[in-house]
């Protein structure tokens, strides 16, 4: 099982959650939200709107989502459905958990004061213009951006 952060349309309502909950994918286990302690540009672009992170560390705001425990299976998934390497990489990211939510083990929920590293998925692709459009720390499909999601 891996550690996996979601922060845009896989978290919990919003359009792209129901692929955490299917087990014809593989095994998703909410345990916790959570918030990068670096911090990263997240930016809504593209064509379809879509949330991204941008591997620009040290830039932008510290991003907000959620912590799961995945399988391989469901993580092969994600690596397809994110478009893996070709749109987005699966990085390494240090997070610091706000609210443990599932079951989490004893150790992970008190080593480093709940600091935990988890995959998660940003991109080093991207447009010249994306850096400076406005960041945000928590997305929400429905947000005040006004900026629709349109799935693939």
């Amino acid at each position: 099982m891996t550690l996996l952060f979601v922060y845009g349309t896989l978290k919990r309502g919003q359009p792209n959650h129901a692929l955490m909950l299917d087990r014809s994918l593989g095994a998703a286990q909410l345990l916790a939200t959570a918030v990068t302690t670096e911090t990263f540009p997240l930016v809504i672009a593209g064509e379809r709107n879509v949330p991204f992170l941008l591997n620009l560390p040290g830039r932008g705001r510290r991003v907000h989502g959620e912590l799961y425990r995945v399988d391989e299976r469901l993580l092969s998934f994600m690596d397809v459905f994110e478009d893996t390497p070709a749109l987005y990489q699966r990085t390494t990211l240090t997070l610091t958990v706000k609210e443990w939510l599932g079951r989490a083990d004893d150790e992970q929920k008190t080593a480093a004061g709940g600091v935990v590293e988890a995959f998660g998925y940003s991109t080093g692709t991207y447009r010249p213009d994306w850096p400076s459009l406005p960041h945000r720390d928590n997305y929400d499909c429905r947000g005040d951006h006004g900026l629709e999601y349109v799935r693939k």
